[in-house]
């Protein structure tokens, strides 16, 4: 068996012993007598995964009594819709700070459902840095107030939670989560596609503190209320059981190794050693403001548009996948989410080092 290197935004790198592990029971998971792909979602060994899941996630993310956590579908794009139609139902009003292309997609469906407001935006600097805005900046009438916490395609990240007074605070988290430990207090509803340091795509993380929730509008399907949603205890359809399985076996494989303090640890030093190596590079350049360097997706280029496909090329052929940028940016992205390996970040440097004095 020979596995490469894998740097995508997502679908992304998975721990080698979860995957051993879902391998051992896909045929079987434990004495069901069949695989968790196969039971039914109301089934007692299903219920007992589900539960299981959510009591890991509250352990490892030390989320407080008074916020559900869902297990939804549709990934983080859904929420974007979902958000307003649930929490814009007071004053019809929300600003979002638009630090990249997923905060301004969010902020665009936002429109739809009422009032919303760009209340700061890193556009004009091509959102290679994120907007810091004072608490007196946000409309007081404001229903919510909006991020997206990490970048992925511009590789930033914010390096401080905006305090929005009684505003609740939401945050597409989708490639953040579980990266470090979050005072979830902060916020008043957490969200994330699950393809980056969950599990793979299919379940969608929401953490909500149950008081903003049951004010949708009549007229809201049912499927995109998210207190029909905690009635049903995430199962008011069937759920994605299979992603949801395998999210819970990553909230055990982070708690049996230290927990989120642990792996901000490796995180850091992940990053920092790929960062220092392009910051005395004299091919390639990282141009994100160094306060909000993304730890998880970081971004480079080398000037040139054919030497970076080249690049691409043969890192790929030396076994380093997926290091094309966004179609938006171009050049390169090398995401190192938590289950990424250090030697894998010492892999791409010393290729790196390689190209470099080839073509520098």
């Amino acid at each position: 068996m020979t596995r490469f290197y894998n740097y995508s935004a997502g679908p992304s790198m998975l721990p080698l012993e979860i995957l051993k592990k879902a391998a051992s029971e896909l045929v079987c998971y434990g004495s069901s007598g069949m695989s968790v792909m196969e039971m039914s979602h109301r089934s007692t060994a299903f219920e007992e995964i589900i539960h299981q899941a959510e009591a890991s996630l509250r352990k490892l993310m030390e989320i407080p009594n008074e916020y559900a956590v869902l297990f939804l579908q549709g990934g983080a794009t859904t929420q974007f819709s979902m958000i307003p139609m649930n929490l814009m139902t007071k004053n019809g009003k929300a600003d979002y700070i638009v630090s990249g292309y997923f905060a301004e997609k969010a902020y665009k469906e936002a429109t739809k459902f009422g009032s919303a407001r760009v209340v700061a935006t890193s556009e004009d600097k091509k959102h290679t840095e994120v907007p810091y805005v004072e608490k007196n900046a946000f409309d007081p009438e404001a229903d919510y107030v909006h991020i997206c916490y990490n970048n992925t395609i511009f590789g930033t990240t914010f390096d401080y939670i905006p305090d929005t007074g009684d505003i609740p605070l939401v945050a597409d988290m989708s490639s953040y989560i579980m990266s470090e430990p979050v005072d979830v207090s902060r916020f008043g509803l957490i969200y994330a596609g699950a393809q980056k340091n969950i599990g793979p795509a299919g379940v969608t993380i929401v953490v909500v503190k149950k008081d903003l929730i049951g004010n949708a509008p009549a007229h809201v399907p049912s499927m995109l209320n998210y207190q029909m949603h905690l009635d049903h205890g995430s199962m008011y359809n069937t759920p994605p059981c299979y992603a949801i399985y395998m999210a819970g076996l990553v909230f055990d494989w982070l708690l049996a190794n230290g927990g989120l303090a642990a792996i901000k640890i490796q995180n850091e030093k992940k990053a920092k050693l790929l960062y220092s190596y392009l910051d005395r590079s004299n091919l390639f350049k990282n141009s994100v403001l160094p306060k909000n360097r993304s730890r998880m997706n970081v971004t480079f280029v080398t000037g040139s548009p054919e030497m970076d496909k080249m690049f691409c090329k043969e890192a790929e052929d030396a076994g380093l996948l997926n290091l094309k940028g966004h179609r938006l940016v171009g050049g390169m992205r090398a995401s190192i989410y938590n289950a990424h390996p250090l030697d894998g970040v010492e892999a791409l440097i010393s290729f790196m080092e390689k190209f470099e004095k080839a073509n520098g």
